[in-house]
C-alpha cells in the first residue's frame, strides 16, 4: 500500500471527528514505539521541532520520553515521537 493510496482513503472516507483522532493516536503510538526499538542509550539523535533539528545524545530512554543531552544546550525530556537517529 502505498502512501498516496492511504492518504486518499483517509482523505475520501467519511470518518467522525472521533474517529480520525483515534487514528491519530493510533499513529502516534506506533511512532513512539519505533522510536523505542531503534533509539538507544548513547545513540546520537536529532530532535525533530517544526522548524529546526538539534543534535544531541540520548542519556535515558523512558517508558515515552528520553533525556537527551544537547550538544552544549544542557539535558532535556523529549518525546520519543520526536527523535530521529542521526
Amino acid at each position: 500500500m502505498t502512501m498516496n493510496k492511504v492518504q486518499n482513503d483517509i482523505a475520501q472516507g467519511n470518518f467522525s471527528t472521533t474517529e480520525l483522532n483515534q487514528l491519530i493516536t493510533f499513529i502516534q503510538g506506533v511512532k513512539t514505539n519505533q522510536a523505542k526499538r531503534s533509539i538507544s542509550v548513547g545513540d546520537a539523535v536529532f530532535v525533530v521541532q517544526k522548524t529546526k533539528k538539534t543534535r544531541g545524545t540520548v542519556v535515558k530512554i523512558k517508558i515515552k520520553k528520553a533525556i537527551v543531552d544537547m550538544d552544549g544546550m544542557g539535558r532535556y525530556n523529549v518525546p520519543l515521537q520526536m527523535l530521529e537517529l542521526a
